[in-house]
């Protein structure tokens, strides 16, 4: 196990150093206990039933059998409150396990969702937690034990009889080699294994997320043989395990029954000199069992070390990784946003110098409403992205207020800007929750944000109003009632900045109307950012933004760019065309 795989499993164990020490100590003691039983057998045997007598000074056999159900009943007691206090602690890890890779997602940057599949995230948070659990529940306290009762058991053998117990104990260098080999093989089968579980689990979770698209497109049996394929693939990479884990158990059989024989026939024909009482017999053959019982266990807990291991390690490469980590903590919060947004010289890009955005400059005075219109892949969201610090541009500055946004806190930033897109998600949580968001917002206000919104109409013939729970994703509403539950939400925050990127796409003309008199009332006194294909949604605006290919061609209201004749009307007539 490499330092680093050390170090991150002392990281997990160290808060509950306490309790592994303590339940070590435990177990050493039920230990004892459990090697205290056969002892007391073999004094019945040799010093009672041998001689046929009930009592030999102050010791019966009454008084044996007492200390030896005391001994089964305490050391009950004591497996329990081992079990118990493992099982805690086990849960404990996989409680802050879980909610540190659960928090890390969060606080991770936009460009860590855009690389890492979401299937893959699940399997870490779900799975991988999981085996480390399991290590946690049945390995690490009980590994130190078994080292223990090992250690004590040929202490107590070698007390007994030196040469029965060299006999006896021929087999263990053939258990040792046989264990390094197949430890060997299996841990090998587990890394290749564990990747292909990861790919099989980001497969089924992208599917049970897609399954709508799948339905559409009616690729239900392509995409029931890539899965499969993704699971033939996991069966033959787990295969070879499972056949050498059978092998593991038979083995250890057949070393301890020889362990057996060795000793039963070495004490029958006085094998190398050896004279034992009958209890003494009973005694080697109770504790070879007892010796193969903590080994069967350790060779047992290979594959949960294994995958533990493994799962410990793609958890903390996730957690250690601080380079995708938001910075939530510095940068300053104003006393008040005017609105006023500046790009001074923006240059982006998403990979090395593959520029999204060239040599971008525009201004947005306090109150109002640009909208910026250009071909799929011309810039239009990346803009968007940018004023929310989703991305950190390469060159140049944009400014809020004056104020490199840079300098400002990025929770007060986005707290302040409100963003309703053309795809809206929504929570399996009822519509007043979807709209508060776990914000303080009395239900009035929620009210008046549905007025607002034009949502009243749809959400009042629902059976239990805003209480009504949302299915997973909103598969209960329309794409169009979805983008309504989206502009009430963002009325109901109330943000100073107002980004629609293709916000009434689904939403029928009519309805369009009505929130846009509610975005007009709002937007005299903030400023909104639109982002539109369809052209007579943003007529009105201040002022309209041309882009292609990254840069602004045009910039003007709709009239003055009209009477351009530029790029713009040629979009614009294009649009209108297309509606004969």
């Amino acid at each position: 196990m490499k330092n680093k795989t050390l170090k991150r499993c002392y990281n997990l164990i160290k808060p509950h150093i306490k309790t592994v020490f303590l339940v070590s100590i435990i177990s050493i003691i039920i230990d004892l206990f459990e090697l205290a039983k056969p002892y007391l057998v073999k004094i019945i045997i040799d010093d009672f039933l041998s001689y046929n007598i009930s009592q030999k000074g102050f010791l019966t056999i009454n008084l044996i059998g007492i200390i030896y159900l005391a001994i089964v009943v305490i050391g009950n007691c004591f497996d329990y409150f081992t079990r118990m206090k493992t099982n805690i602690m086990g849960e404990e890890i996989l409680y802050t396990l879980r909610n540190k890779l659960y928090k890390y997602t969060q606080d991770a940057s936009v460009t860590f969702h855009d690389k890492t599949p979401s299937g893959k995230l699940y399997a870490r948070i779900i799975n991988d937690v999981d085996d480390i659990s399991m290590f946690f529940k049945d390995v690490i306290t009980t590994f130190f034990k078994d080292i223990i009762l090992i250690i004590s058991v040929i202490a107590i053998m070698i007390y007994f009889s030196l040469k029965l117990s060299l006999l006896s104990l021929i087999v263990i260098p053939f258990v040792i080699v046989t264990s390094i080999i197949l430890t060997k093989i299996l841990n090998k089968i587990y890394d290749i294994s564990k990747v292909v579980r990861t790919n099989l689990n980001t497969f089924l979770a992208e599917s049970i997320y897609g399954a709508k698209i799948i339905k559409i497109f009616n690729i239900q049996k392509e995409k029931q043989k890539e899965c499969e394929n993704y699971t033939q693939d996991f069966f033959e990479k787990r295969l070879p395990a499972s056949i050498y884990e059978g092998i593991f158990p038979g083995m250890m059989t057949l070393f301890e029954n020889l362990a057996i024989t060795i000793i039963i026939v070495a004490s029958i024909y006085h094998f190398w000199g050896i004279s034992i009482e009958v209890g003494a017999i009973y005694i080697f053959v109770s504790y070879i069992k007892s010796l193969f019982e903590p080994i069967n266990r350790i060779i047992d807990s290979v594959e949960t070390v294994q995958e533990a291991i493994v799962s410990i390690n793609k958890i903390y490469d996730i957690l250690d990784d601080k380079e995708y980590l938001e910075n939530f903590e510095s940068g300053r919060e104003l006393e008040k946003i005017k609105g006023k947004l500046e790009f001074k010289h923006v240059w982006f890009a998403y990979k090395n110098e593959d520029w999204i955005l060239k040599d971008i400059n525009f201004v947005i005075n306090p109150g109002e409403t640009i909208a910026l219109v250009g071909k799929t892949g011309s810039g239009k969201t990346t803009i968007t992205n940018l004023v929310n610090r989703f991305y950190e541009i390469q060159k140049g500055e944009i400014l809020l207020d004056g104020i490199n946004i840079k300098n400002i806190n990025k929770r007060y930033l986005r707290r302040h800007i409100g963003t309703v897109l053309q795809d809206p998600f929504i929570f399996a949580r009822s519509i007043k929750d979807n709209i508060k968001l776990n914000k303080k917002i009395s239900d009035n206000e929620v009210k008046e944000a549905i007025k607002l919104s034009s949502s009243e109409e749809f959400i009042n013939a629902l059976p239990n109003g805003m209480n009504e729970i949302a299915k997973e994703r909103g598969e209960s509403f329309s794409a169009g009632q979805k983008q309504l539950l989206a502009f009430a939400r963002i009325f109901a925050h109330n943000p100073d900045i107002f980004i629609l990127d293709e916000a009434t796409a689904n939403i029928d003309t009519y309805t369009e109307n009505l929130i846009q008199n509610s975005i007009n009332i709002l937007s005299k006194q903030k400023t909104a950012i639109f982002i539109a294909h369809r052209l007579s949604t943003i007529i009105n605006v201040d002022k309209i933004l041309v882009l292609n290919n990254g840069e602004i061609i045009e910039e003007g209201n709709h009239n003055e760019l009209l009477n351009k004749n530029g790029y713009y009307a040629k979009l614009y007539n294009s649009y209108y065309e297309s509606l004969r």
